[in-house]
């Protein structure tokens, strides 16, 4: 039977995913109180609203992220984040993270996962801190090799040192989608399991949160 891992932090009302980015408001635009004065006595319904930043939570982004003439998120390809054959790196206690051709080898067509175990930190100060991230080496062997998406547990799938994201501008000029912000990898085997993570088909957006869970 199959076993599905979440890999995705839960939302809630003004909590913080990156520093500086607007918090989600969550509210109520229709309460159960005010239902029944439209259906009846003991006939209730919720209807929700929901202010959200784009980058709120466990994220994807594609090229449009990155590159004006990118394409959005309707335009994602499903054969590239929906059930897709996947590993999980492991590289707990590594900050600047360094992947090797031989290291990728035969991953085309591949999810991979970076395990830092960073997002212990998340929604804390400490997370942005020193967070674990990919070098533009790493980003250049897995475009060549030609994985299917790639995510990380971390803050950032680049460096924030600086302005410069040469691995957010590799990748997404290769139409590979990246996920940020995972969480559970530690409960991941290093193989033998598919990534899902799909977002909503949203016109002119270029990141958006995903439910991203792991079939064992």
């Amino acid at each position: 039977m199959a076993n599905h891992i979440d890999l995705s932090h839960v939302i809630t009302n003004g909590m913080v995913t990156y520093p500086g980015l607007p918090v989600p408001t969550i509210g109520v635009h229709l309460s159960r109180e005010a239902a029944e004065e439209v259906y009846g006595p003991d006939i209730t319904f919720t209807i929700g609203m929901i202010e959200i930043c784009t980058n709120t939570g466990t994220y994807l982004d594609v090229p449009y992220h990155r590159f004006g003439d990118g394409h959005d998120l309707t335009e994602l390809s499903l054969e590239r984040v929906a059930q897709v054959p996947a590993v999980c790196l492991n590289k707990v206690g590594t900050t600047e993270i360094e992947l090797t051709a031989d290291e990728v080898a035969g991953l085309a067509g591949h999810a991979v996962l970076i395990r830092t175990d960073h997002s212990v930190h998340f929604g804390t100060d400490s997370y942005s801190v020193d967070h674990p991230h990919l070098t533009e080496a790493s980003a250049i062997a897995l475009r060549e090799v030609g994985v299917a998406c790639v995510g990380i547990d971390s803050l950032n799938i680049d460096s924030t040192e600086g302005g410069e994201r040469p691995v957010h501008t590799v990748l997404l000029q290769a139409d590979i989608p990246i996920v940020e912000h995972l969480t559970n990898l530690r409960e991941l085997p290093d193989s033998g399991f598919t990534f899902t993570a799909v977002p909503p088909k949203i016109e002119k957006a270029g990141t958006f949160t995903v439910r991203a869970f792991a079939t064992v």
